[in-house]
């Protein structure tokens, strides 16, 4: 007798020669085993049921007998389906357990491509076999035949490398990318057979995870806490210190207690600028491995920093000039931090720069240079003052946390020590670089480069950028 079909699904599986096959899955054969067995059911019963009625009927047989020779047949139907069922359960498990859906290469390819995480995979002599598409920023899309040494430059991974290929078990090492920007980085290098010239042989995976962000965090944590003590502490003592003298002797005296008022709500604002910046500054440091991905046209945001810091310059007695080159191209940026740049450096330029009357702004292509196309093609914003300028021994050290050339004019002009220190970190993060220029007498010139969102068209177009501006 042959077996209902109820609804039963079906897999199709290759058979390794180019043919596909379908069995039965799991679900229908649990279907099939409970129809047949309902099935044995419904035969014994009708059965039974039939010889019980032809006895009645016609009174041919006494009921024990009718009884008798009804339940032999059921009892045999019923044994014949349920040993039926039961040989169809068997087949169907081994069936379902001899097929399992293999995993092809191209899904695992596409699996191991779509992991965040770097993924590398190496041969028995320590050549990449295959890297995903995260692992391209680090190594570059060309990296596949190339041996890992020429692509990884962290002697601790090299060596764990090593040790893997030679039998040792997996490996876990952590090393830090110096340039452009520094990252941490955790490699998990493990065994992996590969097969190689018809045999297979003790390959390795290596798995990349960042930890620049915890690494940064926590410093920023440490820096956050002894920046804050060591600034903090001279305005809170300023402060407690005019709490006393209010609460004493100048309780009683107007004037004086105007005075004190008014130089305690000064240093209550440097702290909450100071309290701003160094916040600002943790933020910056905390994404500076990250660059941006949007275009942003930089002489439009140096022009919006002018028009805002036009109403500062003039109680300064400050002209501001500027300088737009025309058909800037854009460059990568996020446009608010790039607004802190140039409203920083203009900024500096008004407060430090005043003796001169004039500050000149200058947003241009940088001037290329015969055969040096390591930095790429950028715009750069000159800020120059016409001030005492800095001497030589300071230039160095001028984008340091809290550095000042001269402690007491920078707190009279409500500077906190870090608007430089911002400025570096932020140039880094966007993949650029600035110089400084100044000589005592003759004012100083901050430059900050910027790369190009897109490459230049034509060869010949600015391949490269000066650290200085013709």
């Amino acid at each position: 007798m042959e077996s209902p079909d109820v609804g039963r699904s079906e897999d199709v599986r290759s058979t390794g020669d180019g043919m596909s096959v379908s069995s039965p899955s799991l679900a229908s054969m649990n279907a099939l085993a409970r129809d047949v067995r309902r099935q044995d059911l419904i035969w014994g019963v009708a059965v039974f049921s039939a010889a019980a009625i032809l006895a009645a009927l016609f009174d041919l047989l006494s009921w024990p007998v009718a009884i008798a020779l009804a339940a032999v047949p059921a009892a045999a139907l019923s044994v014949r389906f349920f040993w039926e069922a039961r040989r169809v359960e068997r087949t169907l498990e081994r069936t379902d357990e001899t097929h399992v859906p293999a995993l092809s290469p191209a899904t695992a390819e596409a699996l191991v491509d779509r992991i965040p995480d770097p993924v590398i995979l190496l041969d028995s002599e320590g050549r990449i076999l295959f890297s995903n598409s995260a692992s391209h920023a680090l190594l570059g899309n060309q990296a596949a035949r190339r041996h890992v040494s020429a692509v990884v430059r962290a002697p601790g991974v090299l060596e764990a490398v090593q040790l893997v290929l030679s039998g040792a078990p997996a490996q876990s090492v952590e090393y830090a990318i110096p340039v452009p920007v520094e990252r941490h980085m955790l490699a998990y290098v493990a065994p992996i057979p590969v097969a190689e010239r018809g045999a297979s042989r003790n390959g390795a995976v290596i798995v990349l995870h960042e930890l620049t962000a915890q690494k940064r965090l926590e410093q920023m944590r440490a820096d956050f806490v002894a920046n804050a003590s060591h600034e903090l502490r001279t305005p809170l003592a300023s402060l407690s210190g005019y709490v006393d003298t209010l609460r004493g002797h100048a309780k009683d005296d107007p004037a004086a207690r105007e005075r004190f008022l008014g130089i305690m709500a000064d240093q209550a604002a440097r702290m909450r600028r100071l309290i701003d910046d160094l916040l600002s500054l943790s933020r910056i440091e905390l994404n500076e491995h990250v660059r941006p991905e949007t275009e942003v046209a930089l002489d439009v945001v140096v022009r919006d920093v002018l028009d805002a810091l036009a109403p500062q310059a003039a109680a300064r007695k400050v002209m501001l000039e500027s300088d737009f080159a025309p058909d800037l191209p854009p460059v990568l940026g996020e446009r608010d931090e790039l607004v802190q740049v140039v409203q920083n450096l203009v900024d500096n330029a008004i407060k430090y720069g005043v003796s001169g009357g004039r500050v000149l702004i200058k947003v241009a292509r940088a001037v290329p240079v015969a055969g040096e196309a390591r930095r790429g093609a950028a715009n750069y914003v000159a800020v120059q003052d016409f001030g005492e300028g800095i001497a030589r021994e300071h230039l160095p050290r001028l984008t340091e946390r809290f550095y000042r050339v001269d402690v007491q004019r920078s707190r009279q002009t409500g500077g906190t020590g870090l608007g430089l220190a911002i400025v570096k970190h932020i140039v880094n993060r966007h993949r650029g670089w600035m110089s400084i220029e100044s000589q005592p007498g003759d004012g100083t010139t901050f430059t900050v480069f910027l790369p190009w969102a897109r490459p230049p068209r034509a060869p010949g177009e600015a391949t490269a950028a000066r650290e200085t501006v013709a």
